[in-house]
């Protein structure tokens, strides 16, 4: 896997901005749904599944724009580490319905514990997800991520995760 989620979520987030917030101010501050999440998923390293990872979230209560901060961390069994923060973007804002789909874009650290060596700690998480959210305002997400150096480093391999994940809302 390559950089594709990571440009769609850059074409449709840009996109949905230029539509539908410029006119008041492309990056005003607004109201969003705070949660924390967990998720957890399959690792896959090069086409081969790799091991387990647990997935910690917190998307913050306002958005700028279409883009709400959200922050995460995971472990996988095989002690490898990742921690980043960026931006989260959802359908939400097109439709009332519980069905929902989300694109995300977080730069991190890596640490590789006895995990695949991916080129560096510099590692960017981009991810596609549909989900449904329920009445109490907490989602269920199913995610496919694939995090890489983006060739800023020589070593690329890259790494995937196909996942569900749970987010609780607070009030």
């Amino acid at each position: 896997m390559d950089g594709t989620i990571a440009v769609i979520f850059f074409i449709v987030s840009l996109t949905d901005m230029g539509i539908n917030e410029c006119p008041d101010g492309c990056l005003t501050r607004q109201d969003a749904p705070e949660r924390f999440s967990i998720q957890g998923g399959d690792v896959i390293f090069q086409e081969r599944d790799i091991g387990a990872e647990a997935y910690f979230g917190y998307d913050r209560d306002h958005r700028f724009g279409p883009f709400q901060p959200t922050y995460g961390l995971s472990l996988t069994d095989e002690n490898a580490f990742w921690v980043g923060g960026g931006a989260k973007w959802t359908t939400k804002g097109f439709h009332d319905g519980p069905f929902f789909a989300e694109l995300s874009f977080m730069p991190g650290l890596y640490a590789k514990g006895d995990g695949p060596k991916l080129g560096g700690p510099l590692h960017f998480r981009s991810a596609i997800g549909v989900g449904y959210e329920f009445d109490n305002g907490g989602t269920l997400t199913a995610l496919f991520d694939h995090r890489s150096n983006g060739d800023v480093l020589p070593r690329n391999p890259g790494l995937e995760t196909l996942s569900i994940r749970y987010s609780i809302g607070i009030e």
